[in-house]
């Protein structure tokens, strides 16, 4: 499970569901997961917290989910999901139609909403994180993710796909030890038991790319029996 950065806003007036709802959030590694019960509320914690996405429910006591949209939006552009019954076809469109990011039916399986919030998340945030990382620096080379290149003086060397993904999997948590079930799921997905001696070829293939001597690395580094991970700076 990974720990992610971003705040959640959410906001039904069953409070059963809220409580499921974080909790199924958290599980995923959201840790920062703010409830609310009614548009008065949801707007209260929305302005002490100032989340990263909400997930509105259409029905409210004190009003209904696409007027707290309306009052979020006119002061940020964060994420907003909406959560429908089964025969709420037109409140759904009508909440797309509004702008929202997508639309959860009740009942939904756990697994469903948390795919649906990292969806929405890395539409949203993607080029945010892009520009933050738009150049890896190791020593005299540099990392250009979008190009998919490796630049050392006027040399330019490609990087694989899954080398790439190993490398801002690493980078993300530079100076950390990233261990190799993380390597693996960030390469491979949930499915990636049996990857080891695969991600051993591919941390190979990384070093003879970026290293002066790749026998001898300082910047992808071995923390034995539990992964690898990127030297801060070099020795």
């Amino acid at each position: 499970m990974e720990n992610y950065k971003y705040k959640i806003l959410v906001v039904d007036d069953n409070r059963e569901l809220v409580n499921l709802i974080a909790a199924i959030l958290k599980e995923d590694g959201y840790q920062e997961v703010f409830t609310a019960r009614s548009v008065k509320e949801g707007l209260k914690v929305f302005h002490k917290e100032r989340p990263d996405m909400a997930i509105l429910d259409i029905m409210l006591p004190d009003g209904d989910g696409f007027d707290l949209f309306r009052r979020i939006r006119e002061e940020t552009e964060i994420p907003i999901l909406f959560l429908s019954a089964k025969d709420e076809d037109e409140d759904r469109l009508f909440g797309l139609g509004l702008g929202a990011d997508d639309y959860i039916t009740k009942p939904f399986l756990p697994k469903e909403l948390q795919l649906r919030v990292r969806a929405v998340f890395k539409r949203t945030y993607r080029r945010e994180e892009e520009r933050q990382e738009a150049v890896i620096c190791l020593g005299e080379r540099k990392v250009l993710p979008e190009r998919a290149v490796v630049r050392f003086g006027e040399k330019e060397t490609p990087l694989t796909a899954k080398e790439l993904a190993l490398l801002m999997k690493l980078n993300q948590n530079r100076g950390r030890i990233v261990t190799f079930d993380a390597l693996c799921n960030a390469v491979w997905g949930d499915f990636y038991y049996g990857y080891e001696n695969t991600l051993m070829v591919h941390i190979r293939h990384l070093r003879e790319k970026l290293e002066d001597d790749p026998s001898h690395p300082q910047w992808i580094l071995t923390a034995r029996g539990l992964g690898y991970r990127i030297a801060k700076a070099q020795p």
